[in-house]
Formats: C-alpha cells, sequence, structure tokens
C-alpha cells in the first residue's frame, strides 16, 4: 500500500510553501550596489536573483543622496532589504545597520532605535510606508 502524506500534512505545506517563497524571492536584487554607484549610473539598475533586469527610480536615488552625508552615500547598499520573519507577526528585520542608519538620517525611523542580534525591528505599518515613499529602493525578503 502506498503511504503518501495527505496534503494537509505539515511536512507538505513546509515543502510548497518553501518552493513559493523561493518564487517570490526571485524578485529580489542579486547583487546590491552603493547608493553612490547607482547615482553614477545614466539608468540605474541591477539585477534580480530571476535574473531579470530591476530598475530603480533615479529620482528617488537622487532625493536620497541629497539628504544622505556621504559615508553613508558610499556604504549603503540599495536595494535596502526588510525581511518577513513568519514567527513575528507585526513586525520585519532589517539586518544591514547602514541602512539603519540611512532611514535614521532621513527621519524613517527614530535614533532611538538600535541593532540588536544583528537586526533592527520595525513595525510593518512604517516597513510599508518607506517602502512607498522610497519606491524602488525599499523590497521585501520574505525567510
Amino acid at each position: 500500500m502506498d503511504k503518501r502524506p495527505y496534503i494537509s500534512d505539515e511536512s507538505v505545506m513546509k515543502r510548497w510553501m518553501g518552493l513559493e517563497i523561493r518564487k517570490i524571492n526571485k524578485a529580489v536584487v542579486a547583487e546590491r550596489k552603493t547608493l553612490s554607484a547607482l547615482l553614477s549610473e545614466e539608468s540605474p539598475s541591477s539585477r534580480t536573483k530571476g535574473g531579470e533586469e530591476y530598475r530603480f527610480d533615479r529620482d528617488v536615488l537622487v532625493r536620497m543622496g541629497e539628504i544622505l552625508p556621504k559615508d553613508i552615500k558610499d556604504r549603503l547598499r540599495l536595494p535596502i532589504l526588510f525581511y518577513f520573519d513568519s514567527t513575528v507577526a507585526d513586525s520585519c528585520f532589517l539586518a544591514d545597520e547602514t541602512a539603519a542608519r540611512a532611514l535614521q538620517e532621513l527621519g524613517e525611523i527614530s535614533r532611538l532605535r538600535s541593532v540588536t542580534g544583528e537586526k533592527v525591528w520595525v513595525g510593518k505599518p512604517i516597513v510599508f510606508a518607506i517602502a512607498a515613499k522610497y519606491r524602488k529602493a525599499v523590497q521585501m525578503v520574505i525567510r
């Protein structure tokens, strides 16, 4: 007798979800460039994990470049990546201290926020507002 798992079995669901997450994350930029490097390009772009071209919004980059100090522009890799963690319902995290500093300089997150365990946690409503304001300079990654 064949002992195939049911579609509702946890192992089947986890495997299926893993496949779907990998598909979604193919749109994430694979080669993140610094803000300074992107500003030097006539048509700023990079490649996604899926091999597609990812074009940045030049106006957004210029606006960020006008506000951020040179040391951050030279180190900030774009897009800024926020990670969704299935175990935390109301927040996402940054795993990039330079990105956190940049968002503080831009006035998007509080200067009181600090890196804890190599992560900066930010509430989802704030993350969505940041992503809308700095479109194409921010991406979400599902873990």
